[in-house]
């Protein structure tokens, strides 16, 4: 019985990896591409679609290893994800693991820019200088800065909400703060 409920709860796992990571395969919003055409690419669009793409995914394994109930989440996740880019009909088969390169970089870039603390900058302004290098933006003003930033954290936050919808939320008594919650149980 005790394999019976493992392989279920691995099975589950599964699922909900795959359901979570075709919302992070759905290609951004046109609004955002042409926001980052304008603002980062000097109007190139197709480039500034797969920046965004690159975005959604990393926002998607960022918020899997920050925000999942379930240590196992983020390696679910991250295993899915990487099948998934690996048959990315959107990329010619001779050009996946420049493009899986591309993504690690990317996903790379913006966890620092989550994680930096010692400047004066907002996290949402570092995001989006992240955006910006990557799409060929070397000189953004601060409106662009902080528009790019804008996109990534309405991704990132997207991203959380995405994983909840498949993995489910944490549920805590309303007299119980977290922090009284103990690991292990």
């Amino acid at each position: 019985m005790k394999l019976l409920r493992r392989w279920q709860a691995e099975r589950s796992g599964r699922d909900q990896a795959a359901t979570f990571v075709r919302e992070l395969l759905v290609d951004p919003p046109a609004a955002d591409v042409h926001r980052l055409a304008e603002i980062g690419t000097g109007g190139d669009a197709d480039h500034a679609r797969w920046e965004l793409r690159y975005v959604r995914r990393a926002a998607g394994m960022l918020a899997a290893q920050r925000d999942a109930l379930d240590d196992r989440t983020a390696s679910l996740v991250s295993a899915t994800l990487a099948r998934a880019l690996r048959r990315d009909p959107a990329v010619a088969a001779g050009r996946r693991e420049v493009s899986a390169r591309q993504f690690n970089l990317r996903l790379s870039a913006y966890a620092d820019a989550l994680v930096e603390k010692s400047g004066p900058e907002r996290t949402g302004d570092r995001l989006g200088r992240v955006l910006l290098s990557f799409a060929g933006r070397r000189d953004p003003t601060a409106a662009d800065v902080q528009a790019a930033g804008g996109i990534v954290t309405s991704f990132l936050s997207e991203a959380s909400d995405a994983l909840r919808r498949s993995f489910g939320a944490a549920e805590l008594p309303e007299d119980v703060a977290p922090s009284a919650i103990k690991s292990g149980g």
